[in-house]
């Protein structure tokens, strides 16, 4: 059973249909396997009389051959309704360019084709490869851009049949409500499920259809063997995927940046960064950079050298955590499951406090400073918000200290506004620090 979920994206795609007109293709972005396409063309059938797919992994070279020549696109148009057997009504139908990056002078020719104005246009593309294929073509002007995550808490509360408890929740966080740790406990455990499962469609399909967290795993390593495959296409050698792996050991660590030089020796820095631009491009990680001087412009200090990284959906991130090992072994979801998660795990909260922020929309920075000789203090998040700033601590626990949370806010006083500590029970007020249940983080 094939299931198309709801999707936030698809608003934003209507958003552009009804203000554009015609006046610019759409480009939807982001990670493999996240579910551009299928939102993509189910946008299409809703909301155009017809439409025609090109799936640039599979086009016939005829297909791919006619953008060599613009000349004539009364041709172009006639041979797509042909091949594709669908007609195409001027301003009722749009052609999706999917995988576009398969065919870089297709996305060259949007220019003139939104130009000619018969049709919309809509191009779904994978980042790894969209930035490696345009070397040698003409970026449109006439392309607006989505960016598109894996399925985020309340997109798969959405597809767990539950419609109701997320807005409960923005009403609880907005009255600043407490509701009672044993309520907490079970809301906790609908978010563990998300951990374990994460926001991949083909991850959360298959645990509609099974309810089994085993074949789920196996699931997420497909997702994951197919990622180290265009890791390899820019890398043969497999380092981009060394790194990729390295990311959930980096942050049991606990230290307070990545270091790819412990991953990978000998590497010379401008290849190196090469290989964390493809990394970021890909938008199968997260990117959190340190800022030295925290301040509404946080991108104003931010250090690019400096940094952390996340997977971008910690669903794989838990079965990546684990990738030599089998499924039996895979600790996080039993602990998980049994809420009972050691400390040495608790880098998955802050994996999900990431991924969560992210698709809020939410750029990812942390600060560290001096507490002593030889320890820091450290906030895990900052959030920009109107002309303040707004510090994030995460704990995998019930434990509510905040001490750099404290020491930030005497520090930067003139700059905080609402201060945070994400945790796993109930809202509630500490003084000035606000305790946040982490499936509320979206929220902030």
């Amino acid at each position: 059973m094939e299931y198309v979920f709801r999707r936030k994206v698809y608003q934003k795609i209507l958003q552009w249909k009804q203000a554009n007109n015609g006046k610019s293709a759409l480009l939807v972005e982001g990670a493999r396997r996240i579910g551009k396409s299928t939102i993509v063309e189910e946008f299409a059938k809703r909301e155009y009389r017809s439409y025609i797919l090109i799936d640039f992994n599979k086009a016939a070279k005829k297909v791919l051959s006619l953008f060599d020549d613009l000349m004539d696109l009364d041709y172009i148009f006639i041979y797509l309704q042909d091949i594709y057997k669908t007609t195409l009504y001027p301003r009722e139908s749009v052609i999706i360019f999917d995988e576009v990056q398969q065919c870089p002078l297709a996305r060259q020719a949007i220019k003139y084709l939104v130009q000619d104005g018969r049709y919309d246009y809509i191009e779904t593309g994978s980042l790894i490869s969209i930035h490696k294929n345009i070397e040698n073509i003409t970026i449109p002007s006439e392309e607006d851009k989505i960016e598109m995550f894996p399925m985020d808490y309340e997109e798969f509360r959405w597809a767990m049949g539950d419609t109701a408890t997320i807005p409960l929740q923005r009403q609880q966080f907005e009255n600043r409500m407490s509701m009672g740790d044993d309520l907490a406990r079970m809301k906790m455990r609908d978010l563990r499920l998300y951990m374990l499962v994460g926001g991949m469609p083909q991850a959360v399909s298959t645990y509609l259809q099974t309810k089994n967290l085993r074949v789920v795993d196996a699931a997420k390593r497909k997702i994951i063997e197919l990622y180290m495959e265009d890791f390899r296409k820019l890398d043969k050698n497999g380092k981009i995927g060394r790194l990729f792996k390295a990311i959930p050991s980096m942050l049991a660590r606990n230290v307070s940046r990545f270091h790819p030089t412990s991953v990978l020796k000998g590497i010379p820095s401008e290849k190196m960064e090469d290989m964390l631009i493809a990394m970021d491009e890909s938008k199968a990680v997260n990117f959190c950079y340190h800022v030295s001087d925290p301040q509404v412009g946080l991108p104003l200090s931010e250090d690019r050298s400096r940094y952390k990284l996340y997977v971008g959906d910690t669903g794989l991130m838990v079965t990546l955590a684990f990738w030599d090992k089998q499924f039996a072994e895979n600790e996080l979801y039993s602990k998980l499951l049994a809420d009972k998660l050691p400390a040495n795990l608790g880098y998955v909260y802050e994996n999900l406090v990431a991924q969560m922020l992210r698709a809020a929309g939410n750029t990812l920075y942390y600060h560290t400073w001096p507490k002593d000789e030889k320890h820091n203090y450290e906030i895990d998040f900052l959030l920009s918000r109107g002309v303040k700033i707004c510090p994030i601590e995460v704990k995998s626990s019930s434990h509510k200290s905040h001490a750099s949370l404290d020491a930030f806010c005497k520090k930067y006083s003139s700059r905080v506004g609402n201060r945070y500590l994400v945790y796993t029970k109930d809202l509630r007020k500490d003084g000035e620090t606000l305790l946040v249940p982490v499936y509320m983080t979206g929220l902030l």
